[in-house]
């Protein structure tokens, strides 16, 4: 944990973490309008795997892949993925950094807080191994198996569980900065 809070402490000027939070969301919001989308016009209006918090099984997998066809699955391979394989590293670090600026803002960098800056990290990893099911399966599809699906499955859920609790601990935290603001103005107002 020493490296992890000497490695947020070094990096938690408020350019680089504001510098990183727009490049990921940029990243993000090139995938939410570009990347999916394009993908998407083969599904049917199905979802994809990478879009599905709950999971899906193997009987999902099948349909979205045969509705898909074989110009959807080249276009899931060769467009949504490699997107999906820069946004993690992002978002990992980037949150990772920005739940750090704000913990440090709070005077609040170190254990057990500090624990909070690795679900980013986790939901990171998670996305990855999600991802590397998914290009597993594309490239094995149509002879998926129920072993390969649910592995992914189980990435897919890491994944979301993460970043809820993660968004959910973000939330708190700005709310606690904002109540730290709001009473460090109420006290230099009633100073004389």
């Amino acid at each position: 944990m020493k490296r992890l809070t000497n490695f947020i402490d070094k990096h938690t000027s408020g350019k680089k973490v504001l510098g990183l939070f727009i490049l990921t969301n940029s990243v993000y919001i090139i995938m939410l309008t570009v990347t999916i989308p394009k993908t998407m016009e083969f599904s049917n209006g199905m979802k994809l795997l990478d879009m599905m918090p709950s999971g899906y099984d193997l009987n999902y997998v099948n349909e979205l892949f045969s509705t898909l066809g074989e110009n959807g699955r080249a276009t899931y391979l060769t467009n949504q993925i490699p997107m999906g394989m820069i946004y993690p590293l992002l978002f990992g670090l980037s949150y990772c950094l920005l739940l750090g600026y704000f913990l440090k803002k709070l005077n609040k960098l170190h254990i057990p807080y500090l624990y909070l800056c690795i679900l980013p990290l986790i939901a990171g990893i998670s996305d990855y191994l999600e991802n590397t099911g998914i290009i597993i399966m594309l490239n094995h599809y149509p002879d998926l198996t129920e072993t390969m699906v649910n592995t992914s499955h189980t990435f897919t859920i890491l994944k979301s569980i993460s970043t809820t609790v993660f968004f959910i601990a973000l939330i708190i935290i700005l709310i606690l900065l904002g109540l730290k603001f709001l009473k460090s103005n109420k006290k230099s107002a009633n100073t004389p």
